[in-house]
């Protein structure tokens, strides 16, 4: 039930909330802000100590809830890096912090800790600030726009699916950092790790499911809109 009272990091989310009052989608940069409270404030971020599922849900929160808001809060990241660029930066860092020998180094030094943390959710605000922006704008979207937006919106459904199978299907733990911790809470350390891969699977899935099939309803609605104005 610990919450974390780090006077550094309180201090880096009181500056990010003051931040607040220099945009316009308030609303949604609120959100995001609240969300990244519980994820790094909350007690969640003490149980991802404890348990490797915790870290999972933690990473989900981060991709898929806090990164999506504040992606579409601050639309002008999107417009400072292709998507495809920062696709594949959110993804390589997905994938490192799944190493375990990344693991470990992040769970050893604040320092590399940070940095993983900031490696994932930087790019990500930039990926999503990027294809949000297509549902913010009433403009025709293009066929090239929409394929392209639900095929990365895929892409990294597939590496988190692909993570999720590798943490499901391991016949033996791979962080022993979570070697004993879990048996506390009266899960087995496999199968705290193989919750970590269902949640990646299941609930990890479901925001990125609702995003694209916005993608789709809008493309839908401004090619039925682009048909209506060809008619003379």
């Amino acid at each position: 039930m610990a919450w974390n009272g780090d006077w550094r990091l309180l201090l880096a989310l009181l500056l990010l909330g003051a931040a607040m009052a220099l945009t316009q989608r308030r609303g949604l940069f609120a959100l995001g802000w609240g969300a990244l409270v519980v994820a790094f404030v909350s007690p969640l971020c003490a149980l991802t100590v404890a348990l490797f599922s915790a870290r999972s849900a933690h990473h989900i929160l981060l991709l898929t809830i806090v990164a999506p808001l504040l992606g579409a809060a601050l639309p002008q990241w999107g417009r400072r890096v292709a998507s495809t660029w920062s696709l594949l930066a959110t993804l390589v860092a997905l994938t490192l912090w799944h190493v375990p020998a990344v693991y470990t180094l992040a769970w050893q030094s604040h320092h590399v800790y940070w940095l993983m943390q900031c490696a994932l959710m930087l790019p990500a605000v930039a990926f999503w600030a990027r294809i949000l922006a297509v549902l913010q704008q009433p403009h025709t979207l293009t066929a090239n726009e929409s394929i392209g937006a639900l095929a990365q919106i895929v892409a990294l459904a597939g590496v988190m699916g692909l993570i999720g199978a590798v943490l499901t299907f391991a016949p033996e733990v791979l962080y022993p950092e979570h070697g004993m911790a879990p048996l506390a809470y009266g899960l087995e350390p496999l199968q705290d790790q193989q919750l970590g891969g269902l949640l990646m699977w299941v609930p990890g899935f479901v925001p990125l499911a609702v995003i694209a099939g916005a993608v789709l309803r809008h493309a839908w609605r401004s090619a039925g809109q682009g048909a209506k104005v060809a008619i003379p």
